[in-house]
């Protein structure tokens, strides 16, 4: 960032808000720093259904899942309506300024379609839009203003999706967002926490974010009825308009014109970027794991890849002669999840865009010696990543991939189910506003250097290019094909923890959604071992200590939402860190 070419206040401000510090004082800010759990933990009681089930991460939105599928909606129908009111209540988190990996199971033809939205890079950008003086930028001045934007694709991808497999028409799903954004809704402790204690510089920054977060200078507060208004018009063109009037209108020149004369790092998008913008249907990621069916994203997401490799791990012990909260249940679970983001670190980013499948990374025989480095008696170690392409050169990255996503699980009357995650990224994105929403910071989800020791990065930024996500929305199914788990979480990188972790619990210790989600939490991305603060897993310190770990106590602000189906029954769990919650009937 350079800060000469800036207004003397403007460099002020944004110098003391993001700090001078090393990328090594970086990351461990970065990892220590949880301010979403700031609002404490909510209990929650498993919703049991017969007919339908919605999980989301706002009571309002998940009443507007709700109303959708009282009305003759499918999934995806409840979906659209879902993070509609999603962006305008939550808007910290996701939105249609961002991105979305979308899974959906028609139950009728039993067969699973996966929609890749996630944001792209514009063409005019190139590996080196984060150096800056012949180095990368830290990761907290790139994450602020128009540089980060990509060209936002969870609007293109539900569109896509509900074309496919909706029932109601478009312009219905935006009915009841466009009336509480007329009207006003009620600011939560959380949203109202993560304004007061300025956990986004670009809050004070911007001049359309400044007035709607910061009205006259003071910040939101917990219950304060909250209107939209410009949200709400946005809403309106787009139910009437469909996305054509997003990405190849006039909100398209608005985020273009916004992106690239922000005061700080202006970046350098163009309506051609959201003329071109695509959204992808994808093959999902199935593979077995002991008698189970388990389906994932293909990458950009590390989703399917990740959490499968975890759970081929573990499938060589059997789990459920250990706890799930026993030092030797989270010393095999940590020791696969570092093998498992070795891999990652190095070898996942947008691979179809580098002409490479994922097939290599869940290949049978290389999990199984990958497994080899994993046991109840073997030390902990950091791990190093596997050779599944032994003729590619490449190298690891230092991507940052922050907290603030939305998971979406939702089950329809006739047995369909969507599981979606969205984001976009950081809290409150990149703190630039237009038309009602905010914009995503996803580009720098790109590795910001995009070289190391001389190799290259695959996940590099490079035009056109998707960055790559930890977002792992999830579908389980029996040895009979039939839907038992839908499920996903928002939480950065630890989203494949948070994820892994859940499937176990239901999977080999026979919980209940809601008793998964509620577990403690545990995570290890190939360094050190974290334990949620506040739980009885903390207890295991001095023991995995004397394994090997280096273990930190920390919140583990995971954001769960999932669908269960057992003995015809639909079960709900939502989890009690943040505010959502799971509605049936």
């Amino acid at each position: 960032m350079n800060f000469k070419k800036m207004p003397m206040v403007v460099a002020i401000i944004i110098s003391a808000l993001l700090g001078a510090c090393s990328s090594n004082e970086e990351k461990v800010v970065l990892e220590d720093r949880e301010p979403e759990a700031a609002t404490g933990v909510q209990n929650k009681q498993l919703v049991s259904s017969q007919h339908y089930m919605v999980a989301a991460a706002n009571p309002y939105a998940v009443r507007a899942g709700q109303t959708v599928i009282e009305n003759g909606g499918t999934a995806i129908d409840a979906a659209v309506a879902v993070q509609a009111m999603l962006t305008l209540v939550e808007p910290q988190s996701s939105g249609i300024g961002g991105g979305a990996f979308i899974m959906y199971w028609d139950n009728a033809n039993k067969t699973l379609h996966t929609f890749d939205g996630r944001e792209t890079a514009p063409a005019s950008i190139d590996e080196n839009v984060f150096i800056q003086d012949g180095k990368a930028m830290a990761w907290r001045q790139a994450v602020v203003g128009g540089k980060s934007v990509g060209v936002p694709g969870s609007l293109k991808a539900l569109e896509m999706a509900q074309a496919a497999f909706g029932k109601l028409s478009w312009d219905s799903l935006f009915d009841e967002s466009i009336s509480q954004a007329e009207n006003g809704f009620v600011v939560s402790p959380r949203l109202a926490r993560l304004v007061e204690i300025d956990v986004h510089p670009g809050l004070n920054l911007f001049p359309e974010s400044m007035a709607y977060f910061k009205p006259d200078g003071k910040a939101i507060k917990a219950g304060d009825i909250k209107k939209n208004k410009a949200l709400a018009e946005t809403f309106r063109l787009i139910a009437k308009g469909g996305s054509d009037v997003f990405y190849k209108g006039q909100i398209a020149k608005n985020i273009s014109d916004t992106v690239n004369t922000a005061a700080v790092n202006p970046g350098t998008i163009s309506a051609t970027d959201f003329a071109h913008y695509e959204a992808i249907e994808r093959a999902p990621m199935c593979n077995k794991y002991r008698q189970y069916k388990i389906c994932g994203m293909a990458p950009p997401s590390s989703g399917g890849v990740s959490v499968f490799q975890i759970l081929k791990v573990l499938e060589q012990f059997d789990l459920s002669q250990y706890g799930p909260q026993s030092a030797e249940f989270v010393h095999l679970f940590t020791q696969a999840s570092a093998m498992a983001f070795a891999d990652r670190a190095e070898y996942i980013a947008d691979l179809s865009y580098l002409e490479l499948s994922a097939e290599p990374l869940i290949n049978q025989d290389y999990l199984a010696e990958r497994a080899k480095l994993v046991g109840v008696k073997q030390p902990f170690s950091t791990k190093t990543a596997g050779q599944p392409y032994p003729m590619l050169v490449t190298t690891t990255d230092n991507a940052y991939e922050l907290d603030s996503t939305s998971h979406i699980s939702i089950v329809d009357k006739q047995g369909n189910a969507v599981s979606m995650t969205s984001s976009i990224e950081f809290m409150f994105g990149s703190g630039l506003m237009v038309d009602g929403f905010l914009l995503n910071n996803q580009l720098t989800d790109f590795s910001l250097n995009p070289n190391k020791d001389g190799k290259p990065v695959l996940n590099r930024a490079q035009a056109n290019k998707r960055p790559r996500s930890a977002m792992s929305p999830s579908i389980v199914f029996d040895d009979k094909g039939e839907l038992i788990l839908v499920v996903g979480s928002p939480g950065g990188s630890r989203i494949i923890n948070y994820v892994a972790q859940t499937i176990v619990n239901v999977l080999d210790f026979d919980m209940d959604i809601q008793t998964a989600i509620d577990a403690p939490r545990v995570s290890n991305r190939n360094g050190s071992t974290a334990l949620e603060k506040g739980t009885n897993i903390v207890k295991l310190e001095s023991k995995l200590s004397d394994l090997g770990h280096k273990v930190r106590i920390v919140d583990l602000n995971s954001g769960l939402h999932g669908v269960q189906i057992k003995d015809g029954v639909l079960k709900g769990g939502a989890d009690p860190r943040r505010e959502g919650i799971a509605l049936g009937q």
